[in-house]
């Protein structure tokens, strides 16, 4: 969505309960993820393929023009996993033990993209290459648009031994392109799916049916 977006491509959008997928979307994601990106009937799966047919397709082309750094860009992109992760297992946790031990663990990763808009860039940002969004800002922007959503309630102060990190997500939150690429009750539906898979940081939140009333 946030490459469709940036690109100004128009689109429609299917949703699917992801508690039960319907058969046909199984038939056009062999990993049975979102999103699935279709182009004249053919499907695209995962995220990092959808977004580099975009980018080749349809401009303007937001990697790099240089293939040095935009092999460095994939590079970053393919990093993606482990970072979701180290902020995943802070609020993806059972109890507030659990989410210490997250907590614990989670700047290895963090470390790592600190040091990375160190050194990829040599501007002021506010993005992971300069002053235009790019690739590796619409692959880490969904996790730290989650992230900061639920660290209002946690209030862990992680991202504060990393300013080029907590910077870079807040000119990313900044931006419509990216806020603009969920729907408007996502805080609502993710609160949901916290509590319903029990996790602690739900609990922290009213339920949502209720603070509607």
């Amino acid at each position: 969505m946030i490459l469709l977006r940036a690109k100004d491509i128009e689109f429609e959008v299917t949703y699917i309960n992801l508690q039960d997928k319907p058969d046909w979307f199984l038939e056009i994601s062999p990993h049975g993820k979102v999103p699935v990106l279709s182009v004249d009937g053919v499907p695209l799966f995962e995220s990092n393929a959808i977004a580099e047919y975009l980018d080749e397709m349809v401009e303007p082309h937001l990697h790099p023009a240089d293939p040095i750094k935009r092999a460095r860009n994939r590079a970053w992109t393919d990093f993606v996993p482990d970072f979701a992760k180290g902020l995943s297992g802070i609020y993806y946790t059972k109890s507030e033990e659990e989410m210490q031990a997250g907590l614990a663990e989670a700047p290895k990763r963090i470390a790592k993209l600190e040091e990375a808009l160190g050194k990829e860039r040599d501007n002021d940002g506010p993005y992971f290459n300069g002053d235009k969004l790019c690739l590796v800002d619409a692959a880490y922007a969904p996790f730290l648009q989650r992230f900061a959503f639920v660290e209002a309630k946690l209030k862990t102060g992680v991202l504060n031994d990393f300013p080029r990190v907590q910077a870079w997500s807040d000119a990313l939150l900044a931006s419509d392109t990216i806020t603009g690429s969920v729907v408007s009750h996502f805080n609502d539906e993710f609160v949901k799916s916290l509590k319903r898979r029990g996790f602690y940081v739900g609990s922290l939140f009213a339920d949502p049916a209720a603070a509607a009333e």
